[in-house]
């Protein structure tokens, strides 16, 4: 029968997860459109179509400890010359992504696995595109900002069409979200 090839992020919100992904099309990455904006908990992983119970099981237990915290994008980073990647930091939040990803991964549960790179919470806004696109959109994002409340995550599957398809949202156990900054809407380009 196969394997299936899952992944668990946190969502990017509206309006920056269209914009950045929109970006990221306009530097010449041809995958942008199929993956939707995000920060990784659990790369792309993959597993037998039967154990997606067992999955949505230990990510809905992940999902009850979880609380509500805010998230804070701001500067560009890059992974080059390691891995042809540049990327928006997480300059807020990004403790407990990390916290979050230990829990999906954990060795109790069906996703245990080992890393390629040691965990670094990012968003992805340019990858294995020519190095000048690369500087463009390192230069062009430099002082990208965008802050909002992470409510939760969600789990994905990557179709036989390179489009990754949400199967399932999970939201944290609390509903209390923390206050906010009043320039929590922000998520602004410089001018020129």
């Amino acid at each position: 029968m196969g394997t299936v090839t899952i992944g668990v992020s946190i969502a990017v919100p509206e309006p920056h997860g269209s914009l950045l992904q929109e970006r990221r099309a306009g530097f010449g990455d041809a995958a942008a459109h199929g993956i939707p904006t995000h920060v990784t908990l659990l790369p792309p992983t993959e597993v037998e179509p039967g154990t997606l119970a067992a999955v949505e099981a230990h990510l809905t237990e992940v999902a009850e400890v979880g609380r509500p915290f805010p998230m804070r994008l701001s500067g560009t980073g890059t992974f080059r010359p390691l891995s042809p990647v540049v990327y928006l930091k997480v300059v807020e939040g990004a403790e407990t992504c990390a916290w979050l990803q230990q829990l999906v991964r954990d060795a109790a549960g069906p996703l245990t696995r080992e890393l390629q790179f040691p965990y670094h919470p990012h968003v992805t806004v340019a990858h294995g595109i020519d190095e000048a696109a690369m500087d463009r959109a390192f230069e062009e994002l430099a002082h990208y900002e965008a802050e909002w409340s992470c409510t939760g995550f969600a789990l994905a599957q990557q179709g036989p069409d390179g489009v990754w398809r949400k199967l399932r949202e999970y939201v944290f156990g609390s509903a209390v979200v923390p206050p906010q900054p009043a320039h929590a809407d922000r998520g602004s380009l410089p001018t020129r």
